[in-house]
């Protein structure tokens, strides 16, 4: 005998089942009366600390529900597609996000107190993804700063300061390598670690970023050996540079080392500078949670007015013009603007805040970027302008591994031109 059930049954179960899911949504929406609002968030390792922050807001007022959704970058555009984005999103700010922004699908935030409260000196870093006409799109709430992270104890233990200059740099370098200590840890096996950190602390220090790709992206497919800027023209001496500190003062086994080896070497004191962005120092503290970390913009040149820190927007906040909930989701952001709320979330990230009533930067770790951040001291890291389709990172790891810097660049130019044609 069968023991399946019949397939009336089946279905007869199944649609008691449906009319009680029904109903206990129905019920969930009744008792709370509230309008339900979806909040996308996209810093997995901040999750637990906007849990918080999100349950804080639902038990404070009776009027709005926040559901916190973690889906991720790619089911967002998805979202967008379908024509059911996110009633809000606290996001990386980036190439992918300036698609909504040039097509009008995000809604204005100009009216805001929150905007009202916005640096700005750091709309450059917003606007240099597009804009679109008669709107503020995104509103910057994290910037996250990142230079050269050095161990105290080591420096002081060499008499070695700060240094402020390109000569103070390769001064220090040979002090330090003169005592057997291997002056920067080095991780070319994770192309990411050298474009972000070698590739554009060298580059951010001499050109001005955005000024540059404001020009190459005037001159579209016209990039190349004649044009009035080109990769191959303003990038070859940073990268000389870059190339300099790689040859002569970086851990031997560098090639095959990645993140978690240099994160658990310059733990180890293996060497005194390490180039990574403050995401490093929860790594680091793993091993040694005491160690006496500090940070420093890298000199590239010998006028330590050139001083400045790579920055990005880690997260910027949007409301998309298909929300059906627009005014909960900016009552939301308000709250989310708040000066202890955006203030406390930045402090817990080691991030700064974009706001002109912001708290100054505490920490000592990052303390040593906040002058240069308060008094606008940035740039934009190059590898985070340049489209995905063009692989930056794999051309930062072939010159660090040998491959004719000039070349490369060159092929950096080509590219450039071809996506600029086919655009």
């Amino acid at each position: 005998m069968s023991l399946k059930p019949t397939r009336s049954k089946r279905m007869a179960g199944l649609g008691t089942s449906l009319v009680l899911l029904a109903g206990l949504l129905t019920g969930c929406a009744g008792d709370s009366g509230k309008e339900t609002i979806r909040f996308t968030f996209s810093k997995r390792e901040a999750i637990p600390y906007m849990t918080q922050l999100v349950a804080d807001y639902n038990s404070s007022q009776d009027r709005t529900e926040v559901v916190l959704d973690t889906s991720g970058v790619d089911v967002v555009s998805a979202s967008f597609v379908r024509g059911n984005p996110p009633d809000i999103a606290l996001a990386n700010y980036n190439m992918e996000t300036s698609r909504f922004v040039q097509r009008g699908a995000l809604s204005d935030l100009s009216t805001t107190d929150a905007a009202s409260r916005i640096r700005e000196d750091l709309q450059p870093l917003m606007d240099q993804y597009g804009t679109y006409p008669g709107r503020t799109s995104a509103l910057p709430y994290s910037i996250m700063a990142s230079s050269v992270i050095y161990n105290k104890k080591i420096f002081a233990a060499h008499g070695i300061g700060v240094p402020k200059t390109w000569s103070e740099l390769i001064a220090a370098c040979e002090a330090l390598k003169a005592a057997g200590v291997t002056p920067f840890y080095a991780t070319w096996k994770d192309d990411w670690t050298i474009g972000q950190g070698w590739f554009d602390y060298s580059v951010g220090g001499q050109v001005d970023t955005i000024e540059f790709f404001k020009k190459l992206t005037e001159q579209g497919t016209e990039v190349g050996a004649e044009s009035e800027v080109s990769f191959r023209k303003d990038f070859e001496q940073p990268v000389g540079k870059m190339l300099e500190l790689a040859k002569n003062y970086v851990n031997k086994d560098a090639a095959s080392r990645g993140y978690g080896d240099g994160n658990l070497a310059f733990a180890q004191g293996n060497a005194a500078m390490y180039l990574q962005g403050p995401w490093a120092f929860s790594e680091i503290a793993k091993t040694a949670p005491d160690l006496d970390l500090g940070t420093f913009p890298l000199p590239v040149t010998d006028d330590p007015e050139d001083l400045r820190v790579r920055v990005n927007v880690d997260l910027a906040a949007w409301i998309p013009e298909a929300s059906k909930h627009k005014e909960a989701a900016r009552d939301f952001l308000e709250y989310l603007y708040r000066p202890e709320n955006i203030d406390a979330y930045n402090t817990s990230q080691l991030g700064f805040t974009p706001t002109t009533d912001a708290v100054r930067v505490a920490d000592p770790r990052t303390e040593g970027m906040a002058e240069y951040y308060e008094e606008g001291k940035v740039y934009q890291g190059p590898s985070v302008l340049v489209p995905r389709t063009i692989p930056v990172f794999n051309y930062t790891q072939a010159v660090v591994l040998g491959a004719d810097p000039a070349s490369t660049l060159s092929t950096l130019d080509a590219d450039w031109a071809r996506l600029a044609f086919r655009q």
